[in-house]
């Protein structure tokens, strides 16, 4: 049993295929460490959800499911999590996979949405509109006293909502008491995310002067010493002078 556990590093799943007789999967939205995540659709109702499959491995004695459900029910008030409803399991390679039921989200993950601009970059004033709500969803997750630990582009669904963006986590990972470092590397990979939208290094030079205040040339002592929490950036966002 250890040695199929260990070799499912991916489900592979077919559209069209069944789970737990329940659901049909659909496209592939994201993978992660523990696992990747399906939309789906529910066949009794026509509902289309978003299904979080776990690796075995990452999973034993349904650890992290219970873990990350807990996380989610805690957090559900958070504006950048996606509400979870409820779990099931099917048989893979003669193994019992345990997924997460959530809500689903349209829209696409950062990189194909960055992918399909012009010069496959945002304008700073429109990653500034993504930005915000990443900072403003990690200061509710803070507060909690928690943290999410693996914020990058890959996990981030979003789409366009008026000037901005309505922006949603589609992964959440931690496992310890938070601390200021945990917190420090929340913020750090928000300012990259911000960073790296408006064309990373090869643009970094020809930005405003607001931009740099931003990404303070993604020096951890630097964002450290500026932002101290999610709530100091959230504010030094909100009355950022734009002006050349």
């Amino acid at each position: 049993m250890q040695e199929r556990l260990k070799g499912i590093h991916s489900f592979g799943l077919a559209p069209g295929r069944r789970l737990s007789n329940r659901y049909v999967v659909g496209d592939l939205l994201g993978r992660g460490w523990e696992g990747e995540v399906y939309h789906v659709t529910e066949i009794a109702t026509g509902i289309e959800r978003a299904a979080k499959l776990f690796f075995p491995e990452r999973n034993l004695h349904n650890r992290a499911v219970r873990f990350y459900a807990r996380k989610l029910h805690k957090l559900r008030d958070c504006p950048l999590l996606i509400p979870y409803h409820t779990q099931d399991a099917f048989q893979f390679r003669g193994c019992r996979v345990t997924f997460l039921v959530s809500e689903y989200v349209h829209g696409r993950l950062l990189p194909d949405f960055l992918a399909r601009q012009k010069g496959r970059r945002l304008d700073p004033f429109e990653a500034l509109h993504l930005l915000y709500p990443l900072v403003h969803g990690l200061e509710y997750i803070h507060a909690a006293g928690e943290y999410h630990g693996d914020l990058h582009s890959e996990n981030i669904m979003l789409r366009r909502e008026g000037l901005g963006f309505h922006v949603k986590l589609l992964d959440f990972y931690h496992w310890g008491k938070m601390t200021a470092e945990h917190v420090q590397d929340d913020l750090r990979s928000a300012i990259r995310i911000f960073y790296d939208a408006i064309g990373g290094p090869k643009r970094y030079a020809g930005q405003p002067q607001w931009v740099k205040d931003v990404c303070c040339g993604l020096k951890h002592s630097l964002i450290r010493k500026k932002f101290r929490t999610a709530r100091h950036l959230r504010s030094f966002l909100e009355h950022l002078d734009r002006d050349p």
